[in-house]
């Protein structure tokens, strides 16, 4: 969220808002519009003008305030809207190093007890080739490490498998550091270690020796930082280039920069903590910032002081943001979302209310003037001419108001879509781990000699038992690591007991155990299906495993090693870390057939099935999408994207197991019926033979064109003063509206859904609604409409009597309208037949 206690200097941002100004320039015309037009009543006609005077000064008061404040939150908006899009991008990237870095400090702790290496740096064996061979295969697992080199406590290199740059030893501190700390040392400069680099992030921990536990060395895993920075950046940057983003240290100096040559590596930038809407200056360009530091990852802080990063130039960073949205929604859909306007986009609300407020002073002061000739023909065309220019300036205002929806609604689209990618990449990025995992605990020397041997006794079992329990406690992600034999048995196991007894002695799956002796090499491994299993208490998750082989023959499968993820929780931290706190977002993992593997909606938990579009489910493995959708009757913006893998994990190493990511940000719930839906091709054209004719007020019901005679119309209120009372089964009536005119009280009335006595169907009151004043003979009632229209004229040549007179509808409408040459059908209701029905049915019209 972006902190606004600093003033905001508009003038600043406006010349990078086009459709802001335009929106401040129709605004603007109004305003001077409204000057113009209550000058020139107060000179030509300030008695028949009286009446409506006080409303064209209010009216202009309120629009010279809204002129400023409107365009302040506008340009707020827009500010927060970019805000918040680079900061997710900044959040995300300091997070994804952080749970990257978190399972390095893992993988050196459980690797610097590896009892083959131990023996070496203590002297015990003497087979450098060997032991190269064995981290090598270390490496040909966990692939985002570029060197491991194992020193002795003087420092001298014993072994690296980098032979490119040969190294004899090492004075760098980190080694003393390392030899006296009793965890691992993390350590990120330039070092004597990695003499090619400008600097590395290498992760040390002590060696003891495997009999005395004497400190006897050092192992240094070298991570490929660059390389996996240069993966995040083009996974998440912002494809069009108009920012940048940046992993920064404690000093805010760029460690690494998606685009050196804009924004170099060592360059000290200007950093936003705080989220303030300010400028920043950075080479002589001004740019919008977000900054974030990371909440740590179970326990972990990451390395001191790193943050992430990402800045857009102030020229670009309102650009682009048009993607047709509106013109491929449905109308309707886009009449609905547009009604939950002030939830998801206040500023877009208040430029609405303020079209509808202009929109009804008008039809309120031609309304007034109905009838009336002579001298009061003066204020009438006072009146028209507003009502000419007010559809002018409307038309600029619909167009701001378009602009704004557009882009409140590509920026939520983008975001979605960029949040469904994030999850999928978390995702990935995890089970690569998995994978690693499963494929070099396969290869512990001590599994592999107990399950060659023809028969294991209990100290056997007892030791691989505790080399499981070590591991565990390690791997936290894990429930269960067990070893069982080549006909499948288990014969060790981590948390072995549970609800329906023992582990020990069952035996894994006919299939699983067929494709795990089938596995052809150390590198490859297998995963079960996501489904219920006996060893997860019968919920579902994935059991990754690999075949653990003859110590003596790379050929004879003796058993295998299974680990058993613990999805529920490892998932749904995934997907609420992805989310963040935003509010009214759900987020789900399914697979290709939509069946959930993991959510944050109760309503679907893990199993069921969510519908999605087939052409969804069908998108490419990397692809996203985003798009306006009804879900669970409400009006969602929707982002989708299909898993592709990490590094070679579901890319090139046989593995396939697709999973979309799915975010779906609720704005409101489905309107039925909506007053702005179907107003296209209302506009009336001008009638010459209309002069003198008859006038009508008009209205929308459903998008539905209605009229009433003018005379009997007062006024128009707005429908949210409407006070709702008990009617009993009266469904008509739906409340009092109180009538004021300068401060005096008027009494009240009772308002009718004019739309449930046409066609028994109750209104949805939003901004649009109104009610219209209607007067008959000593009676006064408030008719609920949809929205308003005009005060045109009609000559008795355009009207005609109605055909259906049997219907409901023809109750109340005894004669159509015909406008624009017969093209346009407008329905009028009968003043008396109304009011003799409310008689019938309420035996009252009028409260005081």
């Amino acid at each position: 969220m972006m902190n606004t206690a600093a003033p905001l200097q508009i003038d600043t941002y406006l010349p990078y808002m086009r459709d802001v100004i335009r929106c401040e320039q129709s605004l603007h015309e109004l305003n001077l519009m409204w000057r113009m037009i209550e000058s020139s009543a107060k000179m030509n006609c300030p008695v028949e003008a009286r009446t409506i005077l006080p409303t064209m000064a209010a009216t202009r008061e309120g629009f010279n305030r809204l002129e400023q404040e409107l365009v302040a939150s506008l340009v707020k908006e827009k500010i927060a809207t970019v805000l918040d899009e680079i900061g997710t991008k900044a959040q995300y990237v300091i997070d994804i190093v952080v749970r990257n870095l978190f399972e390095r400090t893992a993988d050196v702790g459980f690797l610097a007890t590896d009892n083959e290496l131990c023996a070496f740096v203590a002297g015990l064996s003497d087979n450098p080739p060997a032991i190269r061979q064995r981290l090598r295969a270390y490496r040909s697992k966990y692939t985002v490490y570029d060197e491991i080199i194992l020193l002795d406590a003087a420092g001298n290199v014993l072994v690296q498998i980098d032979e490119a740059t040969p190294l004899e030893g090492s004075v760098d501190p980190l080694l003393a550091q390392t030899l006296a700390s009793t965890t691992y040392v993390e350590t990120f400069r330039a070092t004597d270690l990695r003499p090619a680099k400008k600097q590395a992030l290498i992760y040390s921990r002590r060696m003891l020796h495997p009999d005395t536990g004497v400190v006897v060395g050092v192992l240094c895993l070298c991570f490929n930082f660059e390389q996996e920075m240069a993966g995040i950046f083009q996974s998440h940057r912002d494809p069009a280039g108009r920012s940048n983003m940046m992993l920064l240290d404690g000093e805010n100096r760029v460690i690494e920069s998606a685009d050196a040559l804009w924004i170099p590596p060592g360059a000290v930038v200007p950093v936003n903590p705080g989220s303030t809407a300010k400028l920043m200056m950075f080479a002589g360009r001004e740019y919008l910032v977000r900054t974030f530091r990371s909440e740590g990852y179970q326990g972990y802080p990451g390395p001191p002081g790193w943050q992430g990063q990402v800045m857009i130039p102030v020229d670009v960073a309102f650009t682009g943001g048009g993607s047709g949205t509106l013109a491929a929604l449905d109308p309707g859909v886009a009449a609905g979302l547009l009604s939950h306007a002030q939830s998801f986009s206040p500023p877009l609300y208040e430029i609405m209310t303020a079209a509808e407020t202009i929109q009804r002073v008008v039809w309120n002061g031609q309304v007034m003037t109905t009838g009336q000739r002579g001298e009061q023909m003066k204020l009438k065309t006072i009146l028209d001419q507003i009502s000419e220019t007010g559809a002018r300036s409307n038309e600029l205002f619909a167009k701001s108001i378009g602009d704004l929806y557009e882009t409140v609604l590509a920026s939520s689209l983008r975001d979605s879509e960029f949040v469904s990618h994030l999850l999928v990449d978390l995702l990935d990025r995890n089970l690569y781990e998995r994978s690693d995992d499963c494929r070099w605990w396969a290869l512990t020397p001590e599994l592999r000699v107990a399950l060659a041997a023809p028969e294991r006794d209990g100290e056997e079992i007892e030791r691989m038992s505790l080399i499981l329990d070590y591991i565990n406690r390690l791997y936290t992600v894990y429930t269960r690591i067990f070893v069982y034999d080549a006909s499948g048995c288990i014969v060790a196991s981590t948390h072995p007991e549970q609800e329906d007894g023992t582990v020990l002695g069952t035996f894994i799956e006919t299939d699983t155990l067929a494709q795990v002796r089938a596995l052809r090499s150390e590198q490859d491994y297998c995963v079960t299906p996501f489904a219920p299993s006996p060893l997860y208490g019968g919920r579902p998750t994935y059991v990754y495993h690999a075949a653990i082989r003859d110590p003596d023959d790379d050929a004879s499968v003796v058993g295998g090693i299974g680990i058993v993820f613990d999805s529920a929780p490892e998932l749904d931290a995934m997907l609420r870390s992805g989310l963040g706190n935003k509010a009214g977002v759900t987020a789900l993992f399914v697979d290709r057939q939509g069946c959930v593997i993991a959510s944050t909606d109760q309503s679907r938990p893990v199993g069921t099935t969510l519908k999605l579009d087939q052409t969804l489910l069908d998108l490419p493995n990397g692809s996203s999408a985003s798009r306006i959708v009804i879900h669970d009757g409400h009006y969602a913006i929707m982002g989708c994207t299909v898993s592709s893998g990490y590094r070679e994990f579901k890319v090139s190493d046989g593995y396939r197991e697709d999973v979309l990511a799915l975010v779906y940000d609720s704005f409101g719930e489905v309107r039925g019926r909506l007053s702005a839906g179907h107003k296209g091709n209302t506009m009336l054209q001008a009638e010459v033979n209309a002069i003198g004719g008859r006038e009508f007020a008009t209205f929308f019901i459903d998008g539905v064109l209605f009229a009433l005679p003018a005379e009997h119309v007062l006024e128009a209120l707005p429908a949210s003063k409407i006070s709702t009372v008990s009617r009993d089964e009266r469904k008509a009536c739906i409340g009092l509206l109180g009538l004021q005119h300068e401060a005096v009280n008027k009494g009240s009335v009772w308002v009718f859904d004019l739309g449930y006595l046409l066609h028994g169907r109750p209104a949805i009151i939003d901004r649009s609604s109104q009610v219209i004043i209607v007067r008959f003979g000593e009676q006064t009632i408030g008719l609920l409409v949809d929205a308003l229209h005009g005060v045109p004229e009609f000559n008795t040549a355009q009207i005609m009597p109605t055909p259906f007179t049997g219907s409901s509808d023809g109750k109340l409408v005894k004669y159509f309208i015909k406008a624009n040459g017969g093209q346009l059908l407008i329905q009028a209701v009968d003043v008396s037949s109304l009011f003799a029905l409310l008689m019938v049915r309420d035996g009252v019209a009028q409260a005081s």
